[in-house]
């Protein structure tokens, strides 16, 4: 009982760090800033901007979103380029056909093979660029993502008003069955725990990220910063990008942060596809290294088991035989644990669901554990990053080429709840 006291009140001290000093990644009130009607016209120039949609078998989804991005009222130039990423279900004509109804102009790019040493949505977003033609922005958006009418407007705004080179939303993700809403919102936590948004939104910070389903960059900083080619073989597109922008030469400025204007339309009913869209990457975002799947299985279950089992253990002990060890052990446990549970509501909140789900957090943690455990044992069989019917290499270059893909030790906490995932 005082080893699993010690343990206990270690966990705690460290929710008291994530809770007052971790950038508040907890907090979901990172928005891009309310405008209203008349900035429109107040701008002097609205940039061009071209959005780059990779679209790998997506005809039946296509409909759901496409039409949302083309409605776009953005009162500059505005073009639409769907890279085909070499679909069999009919992906490029769907999309020509939602354009033809939509009446404004899309161009569909037939995706080429993937080069060795590409992962395959990064070469996608790469054709996508070359079709672009010389805009000035251009928003990486993936094929289920759907926007509410003025969303690109108040990105653009957004990162013209402020000098940003990367400005992305996080998506609101599906959540309706019963699994989605038990991983989808926790997904969401994680990724904010890893990279919080403030740290990323500040300029001097070193934490850099982005989420996949909509990023805005400026053309100049990309080139500036290398290109596409630099993060070739990222798996995790959108924090490499980040990555990208932000930490190499000439430093960009990066924004970050939450939205309800736009939305995933991927469904995920059973959980077999939410484990294959954390296993696919989770075992690559530790490098492939054992080191680090133990350190971070170890990390999660300190942080995130410990307390749990601490507090009832301690309270079992205390109603049979009492004591003072039990008491301490119990208490170091419930702290933990409701720090943990008040951390988790803001997402919960975001996502309109019951505040009682947050004392399941340990419970999911572990469930997270196991999905990356399950990542390295695919990836040492040899199925690691299996995606709609291809499997990526094996590559220790995972971000920036000559940069780190992760920001620095100390700079995010040790445990790794599972990749971050552009495709979910």
């Amino acid at each position: 009982m005082p080893v699993l006291a010690a343990t206990a009140a270690a966990a705690a001290v460290a929710w008291v760090y994530l809770l007052v000093g971790h950038g508040g990644y907890w907090r979901t009130d990172q928005r891009l800033p309310h405008r209203d009607g008349g900035s429109r016209d107040h701008a002097v120039c609205w940039p061009a901007v071209v959005a780059v949609v990779p679209a790998r078998d997506e005809a039946e989804i296509l409909p759901l979103t496409l039409p949302t991005l083309l409605a776009q009222d953005y009162p500059g130039a505005f073009d639409v380029v769907v890279v085909d990423d070499r679909s069999s279900d009919g992906t490029a004509d769907v999309a020509a056909a939602l354009a033809n109804r939509a009446g404004r102009s899309l161009r569909v790019v037939a995706g080429e093979p993937v080069p060795d040493g590409w992962a395959g949505k990064v070469w996608a977003m790469e054709q996508g660029i070359r079709a672009a033609g010389n805009r000035e922005y251009l928003l990486f958006t993936d094929a289920d993502i759907a926007y509410k009418q003025g969303t690109l407007t108040a990105l653009v705004a957004a990162a013209v008003a402020d000098r940003r080179d990367l400005v992305s939303q996080m998506a609101l993700l599906n959540a309706q069955t019963a699994w989605e809403r038990v991983l989808v919102p926790a997904f969401v936590y994680f990724f904010a725990q890893l990279y919080p948004f403030r740290r990323v939104n500040r300029p001097g910070a070193r934490t850099a990220a982005a989420a996949g389903g909509c990023m805005l960059v400026r053309r100049q900083a990309l080139a500036a910063a290398g290109g596409m080619a630099r993060i070739s073989g990222a798996l995790i597109d959108d924090v490499a990008l980040g990555n990208l922008i932000k930490r190499s030469p000439p430093r960009g400025r990066c924004w970050l942060g939450f939205s309800t204007a736009v939305v995933s339309r991927r469904p995920y009913p059973r959980l077999a596809k939410l484990w294959q869209m954390v296993t696919r990457s989770a075992y690559y975002q530790l490098r492939y290294s054992p080191v680090l799947l133990a350190a971070t299985i170890a990390g999660l279950l300190w942080l995130y088991l410990i307390p749990p089992v601490a507090a009832l253990s301690g309270l079992i002990a205390v109603a049979a035989v009492g004591g003072s060890p039990a008491s301490w052990c119990a208490a170091a446990g419930l702290a933990g644990w409701l720090i943990m549970t008040v951390t988790y509501l803001p997402v919960l909140r975001l996502y309109q669901l019951s505040k009682m789900r947050a004392a399941a957090l340990p419970l999911i943690a572990l469930i997270y554990a196991a999905m990356t455990l399950d990542s390295a044992r695919l990836h040492r069989a040899g199925r690691g990053g299996a995606w709609k019917g291809r499997t990526a290499a094996r590559s220790a270059g995972a971000g920036v080429r000559g940069h780190a893909s992760r920001t620095p030790p100390g700079r995010e906490p040790t445990q790794r709840p599972g990749a971050v995932q552009d495709d979910l």
